[in-house]
């Protein structure tokens, strides 16, 4: 469907506009240079648990997912 980027993950299929994929890669690309930063900018860890929903969550761990997700959405919306 033109405009539209198809997510699935074998339970049915969502959509969401293409602008707001590409919104969300930019996001989630940013949000994952603040947690690996260094310095002021960098996320705390109470930060990263919220994100987390409370729940605990090593750094390293959540970083690496939001990083493939950047990349898996950014080639999505790429193609």
């Amino acid at each position: 469907m033109p405009g539209s980027t198809t997510l699935g993950g074998g339970h049915g299929v969502d959509s969401i506009e293409h602008t707001d994929a590409v919104r969300l890669a930019s996001v989630l690309r940013e949000m994952s240079r603040l947690l690996a930063v260094d310095g002021p900018n960098r996320l705390t860890d109470a930060q990263v648990s919220a994100l987390c929903g409370g729940q605990v969550h090593h750094r390293q761990e959540f970083s690496e997912w939001v990083a493939r997700v950047a990349r898996e959405l950014s080639q999505k919306v790429s193609a």
